[in-house]
C-alpha cells in the first residue's frame, strides 16, 4: 500500500476541514483587530455566539447522536452541571470545566454500561 493511499483521509481532512476554517479564523482576527470590545456590534456578536453554543450543547444533551444516546440523560445532565460548576470554581477555566464534564460523562457511561 502506498504512503499516499494511507495518508489520503488525513489529507482530505486537512484540505477540506481544517484549512477553510482556519482562513476564516485568521481573517476574523485581522478584521476584528481595531474593533472596541464594548461596542454594540461586539456585544451582539458575543450574545449570538453564546446562544449558538447553548443550542449545540442542548442538542447534544437532549437529542444525543450516536453512542452518546446510549448514555442515560441523567448522566449527561450531571456532566453538564458539574462541568459548569467546575468552570465557575476554577477561575472560569474552560479547560477545567470540559475536563470535569468529560470525566463525569465517561464514569457515568461506564457505570451505566453504555
Amino acid at each position: 500500500m502506498s504512503t499516499i493511499g494511507t495518508m489520503s483521509p488525513y489529507l482530505v481532512l486537512l484540505l477540506v476541514g481544517f484549512l477553510p476554517n482556519e482562513i476564516w479564523r485568521i481573517l476574523g482576527v485581522v478584521v476584528a483587530h481595531g474593533i472596541d470590545e464594548s461596542s454594540e456590534v461586539m456585544v451582539w456578536l458575543r450574545a449570538v455566539a453564546t446562544g449558538v453554543l447553548a443550542g449545540v450543547i442542548a442538542k447534544l444533551i437532549f437529542a444525543a447522536p450516536g453512542t452518546l444516546a446510549d448514555v442515560p440523560l441523567s448522566v449527561r445532565l450531571a456532566a453538564m452541571a458539574l462541568g459548569f460548576v467546575t468552570f465557575l470554581a476554577v477561575r472560569r477555566s474552560i479547560f477545567a470545566g470540559v475536563l470535569a464534564g468529560e470525566a463525569v460523562l465517561i464514569i457515568g457511561a461506564v457505570a451505566a454500561g453504555a
